[in-house]
């Protein structure tokens, strides 16, 4: 089979896709840059501070709970347009608004494309992808998620670097973007991969699977003759999918309570919430003022936030070469077991360190074990997994569902964490996250089916016998 694929343009498509994670990641992680500037410019208090970081998750899950009717009803090429369009938008307002309300709502419209592309894009690779690469394919799309903050933190530190040099003279907007309000080139820059990303699309095509399920057959045979190399392949792939779609034209809601199906959906809501329950998004957004507090310099905090990104990708990196070698779930068996001793030595050294005399440089090294951890396995698992784990009939609605709940716990981990770590203390706090992961486990050991080299639909035939 693996003669007659055209490996290098199904490569070209998740790339293309995987330009949306870029901008996710970008989007995502820029803000960090920003905070002090803005509160200081438009005199914020705490609420406010805290409305103007969080207020791109309101946007996220308006864009997730759109992105699964959207797709499936405008199809996967034309919905990663709208969050193409999204993203620019919001990168050149947030780069020439006029006041912290027009900030915001900028901020908004880039959470709304931050939902809907955390769910079109790896759909869109997943459903181009032959079974034997699809885990690596879309394991791009989450190595581009942390290139997206990888990129946020250079571009912070190399404008920052560039202002303290000095203004140019006058009062002209370049001048205002670059130098004297800095935040707002941070902003901007976005807006260079975002209109790269609305270009490319247009020299992809839509998602063959979803073209049968529109009944337009003779266009997925063709893609799916560019993609398999040949008619037979191209045909076999075409009747396999359209014995599993047979009379199904659209999503319909009713489908989701059907015992598989729903069972599916379940398991991708556990496995979204409990993922955020484990300390990832906690590490990475507090990381750097749990270093502080440690002992660690203050002024180092950005370079210690660069080398967070940079583990965070070569990881990624790691685990899209290996995931189709050695299967999901035992990437989720090593990475999480490596995390609750990561977590549980973080919480030693809250406890015990000082007493010991333990240098603070042994929490960093904690710290990025844990990134490496998570990085290797259920980062780059989960949007694999809920990606080709649903039935074509409901497939965009089911990533709505999970990716609603992942940005639910997203939400509720960011709100909570502060709370904790002042009421459990930080020893008690990173116990929790290791207790949490073992339910995580539990579910991916009995519950989740090994979907590695299986086509979509021999996973949807598992999930309904």
């Amino acid at each position: 089979m693996k003669s007659g694929i055209n490996i290098g343009y199904i490569v070209f498509l998740a790339v293309v896709a995987a330009l949306g994670g870029f901008l996710f990641g970008y989007d995502t992680a820029v803000i960090s840059g920003t905070i002090a500037q803005v509160s200081q410019l438009f005199s914020l208090d705490a609420i406010e501070q805290g409305w103007y970081v969080g207020c791109a998750l309101v946007g996220s899950i308006v864009g997730v709970l759109c992105a699964g009717v959207m797709s499936d009803y405008l199809g996967r090429k034309r919905t990663m347009l709208i969050s193409a369009v999204l993203f620019t938008v919001s990168a050149v307002g947030c780069a020439v608004c006029g006041n912290f309300n027009q900030l915001v709502v900028y901020r908004i419209i880039g959470g709304v494309g931050i939902g809907v592309v955390s769910i079109i894009s790896p759909l869109y690779i997943s459903e181009i992808s032959v079974a034997c690469y699809r885990g690596r394919l879309v394991s791009l799309y989450q190595l581009a998620v942390t290139v997206g903050f990888l990129g946020a933190y250079l571009v912070n530190y190399a404008l920052l670097n560039n202002a303290s040099v000095g203004s140019v003279s006058g009062e002209s907007l370049w001048n205002q973007v670059f130098y004297t309000e800095v935040w707002r080139g941070m902003l901007g820059m976005e807006a260079l991969p975002a209109i790269l990303f609305l270009g490319v699309i247009f020299f992809i095509p839509e998602s063959p699977r979803w073209l049968i399920l529109r009944r337009h057959t003779e266009s997925a045979h063709r893609i799916l003759k560019r993609i398999y190399g040949s008619d037979e392949m191209a045909g076999e792939e075409l009747n396999a999918t359209r014995e599993v779609v047979k009379s199904a034209t659209k999503s319909e809601w009713k489908l989701i309570l059907k015992p598989g199906i729903l069972k599916a959906v379940l398991i991708g809501v556990g496995i979204a919430i409990l993922g955020q329950f484990m300390g990832v998004n906690a590490v990475l957004y507090y990381g750097p003022a749990i270093f502080e507090s440690s002992g660690l310099s203050g002024g180092d905090s950005l370079f210690y936030q660069v080398m967070v990104g940079v583990v965070n990708m070569l990881t990624t990196v790691l685990a899209l070469v290996i995931i189709d070698k050695v299967g999901r779930k035992q990437l989720v068996y090593y990475g999480v077991s490596g995390m609750i001793l990561s977590l549980i030595l973080i919480a030693f050294y809250f406890t015990m360190g000082e007493n010991l005399g333990i240098s603070s440089i042994f929490l960093l090294i904690f710290f990025l074990f844990y990134i490496f951890c998570c990085a290797v396995s259920i980062c780059a698992v989960i949007w694999v997994l809920l990606s080709e784990m649903y039935p074509i009939k409901v497939r965009g609605i089911a990533m709505s569902i999970a990716g609603f709940s992942l940005w639910i716990g997203t939400y509720l981990i960011g709100q909570l964490t502060p709370w904790m770590l002042q009421h459990l203390s930080p020893a008690g706090t990173f116990l929790l996250f290791a207790v949490m992961c073992v339910p995580y486990m539990l579910i991916i050991w009995k519950l989740v089916p090994e979907t590695t080299g299986k086509s979509l639909e021999e996973i949807e035939k598992m999930w309904e016998k």
